[in-house]
């Protein structure tokens, strides 16, 4: 039976301060969490937050990557800086990364397999926009960006990916797809996957779900058979909000 993985994006959000203070909240009140949880502080509080962590049972995330390891890339943080600060998940190819910043699913597949090769676990990200959808092109775009990011992963190091379904149009709006809906999206990402490693491991695959995630509607996502977690923005920024949705059951 696939286990439930809650984990909280910050995005650009927090200084180094309020950053400590929010995961000493978390630690302390999540200690007993039943669930994985993983949060994603901003690059400059990672260093500070992975010792807050250290000895508790949160994983401390990045929320994204250069593509090489070392070099002459101004302005990227590289897989062996975030491993040495004791970071143990990497969010890649987020929605905003792609729209905002043009994320090829090429330069999001070599992000992948380099945090791969360096035992780092990957969320990877597939979403679309409103217009595709509504031009009947979800199957198309969830499917190409799945088989694009996940190109030349083997098996073994597919093992360490979750996949996180995030409509565009439901990322900061306050919308969110009926749970029906986004399981029907996650029952085709896992028949993707199938089509990729085989049944066996579609049917081990944690697919998340993100887009507006609350308190209040998290029960009814996770009650879905292929919605296996939740990838938390603007909720995961305060222990009041986010607690309640990592323990939701």
């Amino acid at each position: 039976m696939r286990s439930y993985f809650i984990a909280g994006n910050w995005k650009m959000h927090k200084t180094v301060s309020e950053s400590v203070e929010l995961a000493q909240d978390l630690g302390t009140k999540l200690a007993g969490c039943r669930e994985k949880i993983m949060i994603a502080p901003a690059f400059t509080a990672l260093d500070a937050v992975s010792k807050v962590l250290q000895g508790s049972n949160i994983l401390l995330g990045a929320q994204n990557m250069g593509p090489e390891e070392q070099g002459a890339h101004t302005g990227e943080v590289s897989v062996l800086m975030l491993k040495d600060i004791g970071v143990r998940v990497v969010i890649l190819g987020h929605s905003e990364r792609r729209h905002s910043y043009l994320e090829s699913d090429a330069l999001i597949n070599r992000k992948v397999r380099l945090a791969l090769a360096h035992d780092i676990e990957v969320i990877l990200c597939v979403g679309e926009t409103l217009a595709e959808r509504e031009a009947g092109m979800l199957e198309s775009v969830i499917g190409t960006q799945l088989k694009g990011g996940l190109a030349g992963v083997n098996p073994e190091a597919f093992a360490k990916v979750t996949i996180a379904y995030e409509p565009v149009w439901a990322i900061g709006t306050g919308k969110t797809a009926t749970p029906e809906d986004a399981d029907a999206v996650h029952a085709y990402c896992r028949s993707v996957i199938a089509g990729l490693y085989g049944e066996a491991a579609a049917k081990g695959t944690i697919i998340q779900y993100g887009g507006s995630v609350k308190a209040d509607n998290v029960a009814a996502l996770m009650s879905e058979p292929n919605i296996d977690g939740a990838l938390v923005g603007g909720a995961s920024l305060k222990a009041d909000t986010f607690v309640p949705i990592a323990q939701f059951r």
